[in-house]
C-alpha cells in the first residue's frame, strides 16, 4: 500500500519510484522471453526505423532498420505478462491513485521496450498524452526496469511537476516534442531529472509529465515493460485509436 507521502509525491512531482516490485528472477524469466520473441520475429513488433526519431534508421531496409524498438501487445503475449500487468503488485498503488474501477489501456505503451545498443535513437521531451484521445489527459504508466536503467543505457529523464504546467503550443514542434531551443524551455529543461533504476523498480508516472530518454551507449541491451492506466470516468474518446481495443479492469 502507499503511504500518504508516496501518494502526495506522486501529485506533486507526476511521478513515484516503488522499489522491488519484482524479483530479479521474475525480471530474467521476462527478458528471456522477449529475446526468445525477437529471434522468432513474432510481430507486433515496431523498429527503431518506425520512430523515425533523429538519428533512426532510414527505413527497415537501412542499415541497422531492424533494430527492436518495441514488442507490442504484451498483455496478450503470454499469461506471465497478463498477470504481471493486473496482478496485486501494481494493481494495488494504482487503485489508490486511480480509485475503483481503475482500467488498463491495450491501446497506450502495453509493450516490452527494448533499447539496443549502436543502433538505439535518443527519445525528445514530450508528454505522452500529446497522443492519446481520452477525456482527460490523467492516465498513469507502470514501467518496470527489467535490468538496471542508467543514463549511459537511455533510461528516462523527467521534469518533476511538469504534469501540471500549463504548456503553449508555441512552445512544441510539429510533433509535439518540447522546443529545445526557446529560453522559457530552455529553463524548464534545466529542471531536467534523470531516473535511475535497479532491476525490478517499477517507476509510475503522469501521462502529462514531460520526460525524455537518451541512447543506449552501453554494450548490453535495456529491457522494460510498460503499461497504462486510467480511471473509470476518464474514457476514451468513441473512434479513436485509445478506443481501439478493449480495456482491462483491474480487481
Amino acid at each position: 500500500m502507499l503511504s500518504y507521502d508516496q501518494i502526495q509525491e506522486f501529485q506533486t512531482q507526476g511521478f513515484l519510484v516503488l522499489p522491488g516490485l519484482a524479483t530479479p528472477d521474475f525480471c530474467e524469466q521476462v527478458i528471456r522471453f522477449a529475446e526468445q520473441q525477437l529471434t522468432d520475429d513474432v510481430q507486433p513488433i515496431e523498429y527503431e526505423a518506425d520512430t523515425r526519431y533523429p538519428g533512426a534508421p532510414a527505413s527497415r531496409e537501412a542499415e541497422g532498420g531492424h533494430t527492436a524498438r518495441r514488442l507490442l501487445q504484451a498483455y496478450a503475449r503470454d499469461p506471465m505478462l497478463t498477470k504481471w500487468a493486473t496482478g496485486a503488485a501494481l494493481a494495488q498503488p494504482l487503485l489508490q491513485l486511480l480509485g475503483d474501477g481503475a482500467l488498463m489501456s491495450q491501446a497506450h505503451h502495453n509493450c516490452i521496450m527494448t533499447k539496443q545498443p549502436q543502433y538505439s535513437t535518443a527519445t525528445g521531451w514530450h508528454r505522452d498524452s500529446r497522443y492519446w484521445h481520452f477525456a482527460r489527459a490523467e492516465l498513469i504508466s507502470a514501467w518496470l526496469a527489467l535490468r538496471n536503467e542508467t543514463v549511459e543505457n537511455g533510461c528516462l529523464l523527467v521534469i518533476p511537476g511538469s504534469h501540471q504546467l500549463q504548456i503553449d503550443a508555441s512552445q512544441l514542434d510539429a510533433a509535439q516534442f518540447l522546443r529545445t531551443d526557446l529560453p522559457q524551455n530552455q529553463a524548464l529543461l534545466a529542471q531536467a531529472h534523470p531516473v535511475v533504476l535497479q532491476q525490478g523498480d517499477v517507476l509510475l508516472f503522469h501521462s502529462n509529465l514531460f520526460h525524455a530518454a537518451g541512447k543506449n551507449l552501453t554494450t548490453a541491451g535495456k529491457f522494460s515493460m510498460v503499461f497504462t492506466y486510467r480511471d473509470a470516468a476518464n474514457v476514451p474518446e468513441a473512434d479513436s485509436r485509445s478506443a481501439g481495443l478493449p480495456e482491462i479492469p483491474l480487481q
